[in-house]
């Protein structure tokens, strides 16, 4: 088999790389042409036209922006003319009604496709240790399972295609939602003269311990918010994404929307490229 990747930034690079050394035929293509350099001198063929690579592969993985970045690439008119016969696995963060408007176009230029957003970040990626929710009918999965096995050992099937995506942002609600509410406890407690090592060590034994407060403690520590795993525009994306498909679902979205307001604020003070836990300046700058 020869797989087209289609976005090589932060999660895309190592994934190729993954199916790179598997040994598995790969042609690569990025908007950003000089990110495809380390694709390049691994062996990957480069394309400088998104419907090059689609004609050269049976099977095309998506690691993309948002869904106008999908459409741009591989749904331009000269690039869904070239879809037929070919399997499109879409793996980046989009709602769950854009994952299946993406489908029917597919499906219409005679592809199949499949969705299988990830969890984990750039560490995960190179390991291979992804955690891979899949979107797809049981025959899709089965067919797929070993290519996706070279991002993560157990990929699972979540249901059709829309379930993945929307248990992938509902994840990543929670990863914004307790970042931000870890940011305020740690401030709190320095505001109040607490010692932070007293505070982690009593959190560590508690029920309400999270591993992601011990990554990002550092972090916030030092305002060192360089080299992200995660950038904070990112993640405002996906909480925009969250709000705007859980709106139609009669919830009440009060809380996740102070969040977005903490992360805008995070991206005008210059920490759009920069890990999220940036969110933390915020929240300490906030009333001074």
């Amino acid at each position: 088999m020869k797989v087209a990747f289609l976005g090589t930034g932060l999660m895309g690079l190592p994934m190729a790389q993954r199916l790179l050394a598997a040994d598995i035929q790969l042609v690569a293509y990025n908007r950003t042409p000089e990110k495809l350099a380390p694709l390049q001198a691994a062996g990957a063929e480069i394309v400088t036209h998104p419907r090059h690579a689609i004609r050269a592969a049976e099977c095309v993985i998506l690691m993309l922006t948002n869904a106008p970045a999908i459409y741009n690439v591989l749904l331009s008119d000269t690039a869904w003319q070239t879809l037929e016969g070919r399997t499109i696995i879409q793996m980046g963060t989009i709602t769950p009604t854009e994952s299946q408007e993406i489908r029917d176009a597919v499906v219409g230029g005679g592809g199949e496709y499949l969705e299988a957003p990830v969890l984990g970040s750039i560490p995960e990626a190179k390991a291979g240790e992804l955690s891979i929710m899949v979107g797809a009918e049981p025959e899709q999965y089965q067919h797929h399972l070993k290519l996706l096995q070279n991002f993560g050992a157990e990929p699972l099937l979540i249901g059709p295609v829309g379930s993945a995506a929307a248990l992938k942002l509902a994840l990543n609600q929670l990863i914004a939602s307790l970042t931000t509410s870890f940011a305020l406890s740690l401030a709190f407690v320095q505001r109040q003269g607490v010692d932070v090592d007293v505070f982690m060590q009593i959190l560590r034994d508690s029920p309400l311990y999270a591993p992601t407060f011990d990554t990002k403690l550092q972090r916030m520590l030092n305002g060192n918010y360089a080299d992200p795993n995660f950038p904070t525009k990112h993640l405002l994306k996906d909480t925009e994404l969250f709000i705007s498909e859980a709106k139609s679902r009669s919830l009440d979205l009060s809380s996740i929307k102070g969040v977005r307001q903490i992360l805008q604020t995070a991206v005008k003070m210059s920490f759009a490229d920069d890990d999220y836990s940036s969110l933390f300046s915020v929240i300490k700058e906030w009333g001074e």
